[in-house]
């Protein structure tokens, strides 16, 4: 048990030095301009994708383009991404967050995929604003339903706190994230603003959106409105 704890402390130190090098401002742009390209080419599978009254309803969108699992006997999964929530004036600046976590269990292979996490009400949604974000812990969370399948069913709209869409690219079907931890990402949030701003004062909409923003805010506008909800404004 002692060699097996130790195993997997080596494999999240090299997983984490490999998934989050250090980056320029360009590479933490790129991740902007691809977080909107998978919003956009997600909610074009009109039967497959995310039906529009289940992303017209969430209070906060998280994109992490490209997030990886791993298993060699020991599972891991990390990824870099933003947020955005709503606010009385539209969607917030982005914030920058990782996330990362792991799993046991005998398994070997390895995929990436583009994942979009949707908080739906307020109790996640202030979860999200704490920077620190347990799935699964903090807020409930499940895979969400997809096209046609969401129209028979009312039952996300009266238990989802947070709910989870991925489309894979690698050898893997699909992805958990119970037990995956969301925190700020500062050095891409450093990169990206210049400066050190909190996941807070982001997400509440303190913070102008620079014009780099533009290609992930456009995507959210497109697909999910610019409506505001009225107990935002109180977060």
């Amino acid at each position: 048990m002692k060699l097996r704890s130790v195993t997997l402390v080596c494999v999240f130190v090299f997983f984490t030095a490999v998934a989050f090098p250090q980056e320029d401002r360009g590479k933490v742009v790129g991740r902007v301009q691809e977080a909107g390209n998978v919003i956009d080419e997600m909610m074009a599978a009109s039967d497959s994708g995310i039906p529009s009254s289940i992303i017209d309803s969430a209070k906060c969108i998280a994109v992490v383009p490209s997030y990886l699992k791993a298993a060699f006997g020991i599972g891991a999964q990390y990824g870099r991404g933003l947020a955005s929530c709503r606010t009385k004036v539209g969607w917030s600046a982005p914030a920058f967050f990782r996330l990362q976590g792991g799993s046991f269990g005998f398994q070997i292979g390895g995929q990436a995929i583009d994942l979009i996490v949707l908080i739906m009400n307020d109790h996640g949604m202030q979860a999200l604003l704490s920077s620190k974000f347990n799935l699964g812990g903090d807020a409930s969370v499940a895979a969400g339903p997809v096209g046609r399948q969401a129209d028979a069913s009312t039952d996300w709209k009266m238990r989802a706190e947070v709910l989870t869409y991925s489309r894979a690219r690698g050898i893997f079907a699909g992805v958990s994230l119970n037990g995956a931890v969301i925190n700020q990402d500062g050095s891409a949030t450093r990169d990206f603003y210049g400066r050190i701003i909190p996941f807070k004062t982001l997400l509440n909409g303190e913070t102008p959106a620079p014009k780099d923003a533009e290609p992930f805010l456009a995507a959210l506008r497109k697909h999910a409105g610019e409506k505001s909800d009225s107990k935002s404004s109180g977060r």
